[in-house]
């Protein structure tokens, strides 16, 4: 009876060191390419396009998102990096916050298993530091392909792309290396048409671009000139400040001159553009009250400064009530001073024709766009974030809301690219754990 017992025990367990081999296989298993490609094809059934009306949330089909052979090549690097430019400080300072708060539960839990040391705990929590500094410097200084908005055909006859607040290496806050011409580069890649340099305190640049313009407007991207100033506690920028109505500010170019700008607004549609930018607070916004009169006449509905991507962001509703209400333009300035390769939206205009135009006369066009037809006379196009202020819980949630966000708008290319570098990786890290020591090579 004891040697059947035996004999029943011993064909229930098996053979011998099956079940070790199994944990051996599933060890072996590249686990974190697997749940990659995983979340890589189970977000395609949630796609979204990754272009939107700024105002309306809709779709816009006049225009698409081009990316480059070089981008889709790098797709994971130029996805995570477009990402990463889109977020607002909020969003930056809690994705720190919740990557410490991953890193210390990961460090915990090796520990338990482990064991460690305070001395290893310290070293490691200096790499993952540097890690995390290392990738923001990366994305902020290191060159890669952009993203660009390209208008579909026949439409690109008609519709002009416009940045309308920008910088160069003459502002003081600008990238030494941005000069009037890397600006005008970093706007052909990213799809614009025209940008206007917006610098503070100076037209230097905007003037130094203005030189290299294109003869015709059509033959290439189309740097004008602008000025961030202060009026009334905001900031605004004012098109054509030292060309079109020169001695609207105080000597310093910092401050509008209230009495000149009323003087220069006395003649119906000539009066000068002031946009509202952003960061900013709502309540200084000074709206011009309709022809003759001085006053903002158009509003930023997208700014692509972190602090300004948050602020629209948080009023985005707001602003395109007043914008309504008081007839004002909505336009998008990228804000950009150089330091990063990421386009955050595009304003487009309506104007047959403008291929055959100087850039001065494309310059008048606009101001007369804004001036005649207010709210209706632009559209804004932006890229689809994770916006995360609209609630506590959802700032909270900001890495897998932002991490969803980006996968759910990768095209079809692109998800073949990081499908490639996913398994690339792995079978990199298979061939080199595999590869023979230097103890095993010597013996042998």
């Amino acid at each position: 009876m004891a040697a059947k017992s035996h004999s029943a025990h011993a064909s229930t367990a098996g053979p011998p060191g099956t079940a070790s081999e199994l944990r051996a296989a599933l060890r072996r298993v590249p686990w974190l390419a697997v749940i990659a490609t995983a979340l890589i094809l189970l977000s395609a059934h949630f796609m979204v396009e990754p272009l939107r009306d700024a105002s309306t949330y809709k779709s816009v089909p006049e225009v698409h998102l081009a990316l480059s052979a070089a981008y889709l090549m790098l797709a994971p690097i130029c996805n995570v990096f477009d990402t990463l430019s889109l977020m607002s400080v909020r969003q930056h300072i809690t994705l720190l916050i919740s990557f410490a708060v991953l890193f210390s539960g990961w460090r915990a839990w090796r520990g338990v298993r482990r064991g460690t040391s305070p001395w290893r705990e310290v070293r490691a929590a200096a790499v993952g530091l540097a890690v995390l500094v290392l990738v923001y410097a990366a994305g902020i200084l290191l060159p890669r392909p952009m993203a660009a908005l390209a208008v579909t055909t026949p439409m690109n006859d008609a519709l002009v792309v416009v940045d309308f607040h920008s910088h160069t290496r003459f502002s003081h806050d600008g990238a030494p290396w941005f000069s009037p011409e890397a600006n005008r580069r970093w706007h052909r890649d990213a799809g614009y048409d025209v940008a206007y340099i917006t610098d503070h305190r100076t037209v230097q640049g905007a003037e130094a671009a203005r030189a290299n313009n294109p003869r015709v407007a059509g033959e290439g991207t189309t740097l004008l000139q602008g000025l961030e100033v202060v009026w009334h506690g905001a900031h605004v920028n004012l098109l054509g400040a030292e060309r079109t109505y020169k001695g609207l500010t105080d000597p310093n170019l910092r401050d509008i001159d209230d009495t000149a700008l009323a003087m220069a607004s006395m003649l119906p549609h000539h009066e000068p553009i002031l946009i509202y930018t952003f960061p900013g607070l709502l309540r200084y916004l000074r709206a011009a009250q309709g022809p003759g009169t001085p006053g903002v006449r158009a509003i930023e509905i997208v700014d692509g400064a972190p602090r300004g991507l948050g602020d629209a962001r948080r009023l985005r509703n707001k602003i395109t009530a007043i914008a309504d209400t008081l007839n004002l333009a909505l336009v998008a300035g990228s804000d950009n001073h150089g330091w990063s390769r990421t386009a955050p939206a595009w304003t487009l205009v309506l104007l047959p024709g403008w291929r055959g135009m100087t850039p001065d006369s494309l310059a008048e066009a606009i101001d007369d766009m804004i001036r005649t037809r207010g709210f209706d006379a632009t559209q804004v196009v932006e890229r689809r974030e994770a916006n995360t202020s609209l609630s506590p819980w959802r700032l909270a949630a900001t890495l897998p809301l932002v991490a969803a966000r980006m996968f759910t708008m990768l095209s079809d290319n692109e998800r073949v690219s990081w499908l490639l570098w996913i398994w690339g990786l792995a079978l990199a890290r298979f061939a080199w754990r595999r590869r023979p020591s230097r103890t095993s090579a010597t013996t042998a």
